[in-house]
């Protein structure tokens, strides 16, 4: 079952792939709608706290995990020394009674210390998965803002190259009418008059 934020991230791709135009002369450019695009980074930012208290929970129960399997130890090694001190209060079996007490602690030291390895083991992968989860997250929402601001910054790029060019060629057509000044005007006239 997927997450809310993975839902997202689909939608913003099927979105970005089935509903945005290219920009005219541009294969790689497109044009998004910023407020449909802004409604879901923000759900996407409202989400993300929630998907990462999730992981944080089940990190945290490591602990439990650590706590239950030391209280299965403890229980172990006490069942031990019961049975050490059971076997050693018959003078005739001490020997005896010393070697199985001995083989009882060195197996549940060993089932112990299995146990809080595997617990252990257990908790940092689910951790790692967690962070990782998060990380993908984050890079898939990280790529989909960059995307949109390349295409906002284009955008304005050629609209403000579009205005220099204009801009350009009224200064040019303005040189190139050269209005006479009023001295000119009037000796043209004292010319045309002689």
């Amino acid at each position: 079952m997927s997450s809310r934020i993975e839902q997202i991230i689909e939608e913003i791709e099927e979105y970005i792939d089935r509903d945005c135009k290219y920009q005219p002369l541009s294969t790689t450019k497109i044009i998004v709608n910023k407020e449909h695009l802004d409604e879901l980074l923000r759900e996407l930012r409202m989400k993300t706290p929630d998907e990462i208290k999730r992981y944080q929970k089940i990190i945290s129960n490591r602990d439990a995990i650590l706590a239950d399997a030391q209280a299965k130890a403890d229980a172990m090694l006490e069942e031990a020394q019961v049975q050490t001190n059971e076997l050693v209060s018959e003078h005739e079996i001490m020997q005896q009674a010393y070697a199985q007490a001995n083989e009882i602690v060195t197996q549940a030291t060993a089932q112990a210390q299995e146990i809080l390895d595997n617990a252990t083991m257990d908790a940092n992968a689910i951790r790692v998965g967690a962070i990782q989860y998060t990380d993908d997250l984050l890079a898939n929402a990280e790529s989909i803002i960059g995307h949109t601001l390349d295409s906002y910054t284009t955008k304005y790029d050629g609209l403000i190259n579009s205005l220099q060019e204009c801009y350009d060629v009224v200064r040019t057509n303005r040189a190139e009418l050269e209005i006479p000044t009023e001295d000119e005007m009037n000796y043209n006239q004292e010319s045309n008059m002689e």
